[in-house]
């Protein structure tokens, strides 16, 4: 089989000669192999593993994604983020990393929204209360 998986910014995995390929939706864990007939699911956050001919084998987490399968040949994951590794406990470390630094970004600019809403909403209770002119430097 073939598998590809692709972000909006990356082909993030593409292989030939895949045997196996398994991942996750809200059902639970499924399987896929060679034959199967055609097969369309959202994926949740997964794991997607998969198995070569060599026996080695490979896998991407996703957070989210459609995986579709065509032609009992052809395996396709669309995802807007997605991870590749082949070590899991390295892929793991990578992306809880990722998520701690996804996380303080966010932080930052929630942080951030608030304190411009902040000055704005003092800057309008000033124009309220008769203050007309605007203060310099303020927003």
């Amino acid at each position: 089989m073939r598998l590809t998986v692709a972000t909006p910014f990356a082909l993030v995995v593409e292989r030939d000669g895949v045997e196996h390929v398994r991942a996750e939706d809200a059902s639970g864990s499924f399987g896929l192999l060679e034959r199967h007939a055609d097969f369309v699911t959202a994926l949740g956050p997964s794991v997607v593993t998969w198995r070569g001919g060599g026996g080695g084998q490979g896998h991407c987490v996703v957070r989210s994604g459609i995986l579709a399968m065509r032609g009992g040949r052809e395996v396709s994951i669309a995802a807007p983020e997605a991870v590749i590794g082949d070590d899991l406990e390295e892929l793991e470390r990578r992306v809880v990393a990722e998520l701690g630094a996804l996380r303080a970004e966010e932080a930052a600019s929630r942080a951030e929204a608030q304190r411009v809403e902040i000055a704005v909403i003092r800057r309008m209770l000033g124009y309220l209360r008769g203050e007309r002119q605007a203060r310099g430097g303020e927003l």
